[in-house]
């Protein structure tokens, strides 16, 4: 009896269960699981779609456009005024016009072959242009514009490494890396590792990079106290102005004995060039000389018809009638 009544009770739980689950409540629909699955109604598509629409827009709005050049005022962009006009002359370097006003400057641009003029500093009283042919100023402007960047190098941050138990060998080669970094013009972070409880003994992590920032003082100058970075101890040295200067001194000096080197070589291809073009010209004038005269070409041809006229001679015997009808 008690079995029909439990089995009745689980029943009719479970009829409930099922009847609740099939009822459509506003805004869901039909429950097909256990997880409910919202109704999408036209409203709320519509209003995705917008959404997405929106997103996509914005997508597109904020791609980059093209890097436009942008170019200073040249030719009739050029205010009315007064101007003071420079060109660079055979070496390169800008030659004084004198102030003469836009029109003026315009025609003498004309007059030298089309150029362009071009205002490169409008700050000044007067205004300053130049004469030249834009192209070649544009790239003469980003060769130089490359020239200043590889001059002007960034220094880079080396780093030494070195334990805290290190040995007078080691550290003699730490201290003798770090000194050719610095005289590079690098800055060098000097660090000291610890591993495990070795953490513990961070006082002579802090007198070792003391030692060696003394050792080094006459070089380097230190950029504020050695700070720790998880278990290690870091301190960073800069080399001093004086040595800078000298770097930049000696890569100034390395850059000219190059540009120096190069324009020897093309001197030397140039003048090569010129002794092939000398000789090929003497080998030409030498063989004109050895060539036969005119006067002996008509010689030797006077001499052939003689020949000829006497081996016809011979041949037909000399009498009138013969004469009269080869001559």
């Amino acid at each position: 009896m008690s079995l029909n009544f439990h089995t009745r009770g689980f029943t009719v739980a479970a009829a409930l269960f099922f009847v609740a689950a099939s009822v459509v409540v506003d805004g869901f629909a039909p429950h097909s699981g256990l997880s409910p699955l919202q109704k999408v109604d036209s409203n709320q598509q519509d209003v995705s779609h917008s959404v997405l629409f929106m997103a996509r827009r914005n997508m597109n709005m904020n791609r980059r456009a093209p890097v436009k050049e942008k170019k200073p005022p040249m030719n009739g962009e050029i205010a009315p005024g007064d101007l003071r006009v420079t060109t660079p002359n055979a070496k390169g370097k800008d030659e004084a016009l004198g102030v003469m006003s836009r029109d003026e400057a315009l025609a003498k641009a004309k007059e030298m072959g089309g150029l362009d003029l071009i205002l490169v500093n409008p700050n000044s009283d007067p205004p300053v242009c130049k004469i030249v042919d834009y192209s070649k100023y544009r790239y003469m402007k980003e060769k130089k514009a490359k020239e200043v960047k590889k001059n002007s190098k960034a220094t880079e941050v080396k780093e030494v490494k070195m334990s805290y138990k290190i040995d007078v060998h080691d550290y003699e080669v730490r201290k003798k890396n770090a000194l050719k970094f610095l005289k590079q013009g690098n800055r060098v972070k000097c660090s000291v590792m610890f591993r495990g409880r070795e953490v513990q003994h961070d006082k002579l992590g802090y007198e070792l990079l003391d030692k060696l920032a003394g050792e080094m003082d006459e070089i380097c100058t230190r950029e504020g106290r050695p700070k720790r970075e998880g278990r290690n101890l870091s301190m960073i040295v800069t080399p001093r102005p004086e040595v800078v200067k000298k770097v930049n001194a000696d890569r100034r000096a390395e850059d000219k004995a190059k540009k120096k080197k190069k324009e020897e070589r093309m001197r030397s291809k140039k003048e090569a060039a010129e002794a092939v073009a000398a000789s090929t010209v003497e080998a030409s004038a030498d063989a004109s000389k050895d060539e036969p005269n005119g006067s002996d070409d008509s010689d030797d041809l006077l001499d052939l018809e003689k020949d000829i006229e006497s081996s016809l001679d011979d041949l037909f015997g000399s009498d009138d009638l013969t004469d009269d009808l080869f001559s």
